[in-house]
């Protein structure tokens, strides 16, 4: 045993430092302790190696850098992050779990996080597209999540910086991937899709759904949701104030699998009231009676929410798969019908999804609210008047009346909250622009 006076060496009659020791199997260990009062180690083959990671911790500990990242995996950050992370809503969360779990687990995550250099991330996403052919949007997703998760080992002093930083950016510059340009559907191609809902026997079950998307604007989630006591029919009023989800409750402490839950709509100003057009009041009465005629049982019980407004045969609710996969019927037997007619320049129905219906309805009430918000403006700053005014006169070229004039004469509108006014006003404006009023 060494004493005081005596200095510690290794078989090669090297003196060893404070913390060193060499192993019986010839390699050589520092152990220290933290901060935190736990005790760390570290490992070399040889003598010069180990004394090399030694300057690093000192570094790392000058820097502010917790010595113990070296052990911590990306996993481990990871399980960490979602230990801790909030304000996401459940399916989300899920969704990010899932893409984390087949995508970065398996290999990547099991990299130390003090280790990792933003060469190795732009590696890994160049993996991911060129040898596994992931689409970019699965891409954002991993991106999301695992530049989160580096940001937070670079908060808790893991690592100095987040290796992932602009990485995503570089690779969609090098791959240019190739997205198509979502648009909504244009007055005739609406037209065309609503008259042939409304007189093909095969598919006149789905017209009431597609007229109030089309009609409203509303998201798939919040129509699917929608129960008859969220509709005033008399005075022509929607209220929004939740959704219907349905997702796979993979880690679910309680049933799993895939089924409905209720959740608040997707932002608090999802919170609102919807106006109805007179087409959208119809498509509802039409709902009701095809249920009545046809003795369909609303019975399906989410959340303790009931009496559904959209169901099924089974009584079951709808979801965002089964209307895009009906969508695909409807525009193959569509356009087959409509080419033969042998008609010069035909309208056809281009391929779309369901959320593509709220697009027209949310582009002409922004096109309003900026031309709205001009008005004030001018108003509001003379010295602006003149430009301001030109181009609201651009945007209501053709219009002879305004559209809002009718609406505020009526009784009924001075009765309704300011919020509610504001609704009926955009939305009252924006089907004017678009034709159908």
């Amino acid at each position: 045993m060494a004493t005081k006076s005596q200095k510690r060496k290794d078989k090669d009659r090297i003196v060893l430092k404070a913390g060193e020791s060499q192993r019986p199997n010839g390699t050589y260990d520092y152990r220290w302790t933290g901060p935190d009062g736990k005790r760390h180690a570290v490992y070399a083959k040889t003598l010069e190696e180990l004394r090399e990671k030694e300057s690093q911790i000192q570094n790392d500990s000058f820097s502010g850098l917790k010595a113990e990242a070296r052990c911590v995996t990306v996993n481990e950050m990871f399980d960490l992050w979602c230990q801790i992370k909030r304000g996401l809503k459940d399916n989300t969360f899920e969704n990010y779990k899932y893409m984390y779990n087949l995508f970065v687990r398996p290999n990547f995550g099991k990299k130390r996080i003090y280790d990792l250099k933003k060469s190795e991330v732009k590696r890994f996403y160049n993996h991911l597209v060129d040898e596994r052919n992931v689409q970019a949007s699965t891409v954002d997703t991993i991106h999301t999540v695992l530049h989160q998760v580096l940001q937070m080992a670079v908060d808790d002093r893991y690592i100095a910086n987040n290796p992932s930083d602009g990485v995503l950016k570089e690779l969609k510059q090098s791959h240019i991937f190739k997205t198509e340009k979502r648009r909504g559907l244009t007055k005739p191609e609406q037209e065309l899709l609503l008259t042939y809902l409304s007189t093909h026997p095969t598919y006149n079950h789905w017209y009431p759904i597609f007229a109030v998307l089309i009609g409203t604007g509303m998201r798939i989630g919040e129509v699917a949701g929608l129960r008859w006591c969220d509709i005033d029919l008399e005075d022509g009023m929607i209220d929004v104030n939740h959704t219907l989800v349905y997702y796979d409750h993979r880690d679910s402490e309680s049933k799993q699998g895939c089924y409905f839950n209720v959740h608040t709509p997707k932002t608090r100003a999802g919170i609102r009231q919807v106006p109805m057009l007179d087409f959208v009041k119809e498509a509802f009465q039409m709902e009701r009676e095809y249920q009545q005629e046809t003795g369909i049982a609303r019975n399906v019980v989410i959340d303790g929410y009931t009496d559904f407004i959209f169901v099924n045969r089974e009584g079951g609710t709808f979801y965002q798969g089964t209307l895009n996969k009906a969508i695909r019927r409807i525009i193959r037997d569509c356009n087959d019908e409509v080419l033969q007619k042998g008609e010069e320049n035909p309208v056809l129905l281009p391929h779309f999804s369901c959320h593509s219906l709220r697009h027209p309805y949310v582009k002409h009430t922004t096109k309003i609210f900026s031309l709205r918000l001009m008005d004030f403006q001018a108003q509001a700053y003379p010295d602006a008047r003149r430009k301001t005014r030109g181009a609201c006169q651009l945007l209501r070229v053709g219009q002879s009346r305004s559209p809002v004039r009718p609406l505020c004469n009526r009784k009924r509108f001075s009765c309704l909250p300011p919020q509610a006014k504001m609704s009926w006003i955009l939305y009252a404006i924006s089907m004017r622009l678009s034709g159908y009023t």
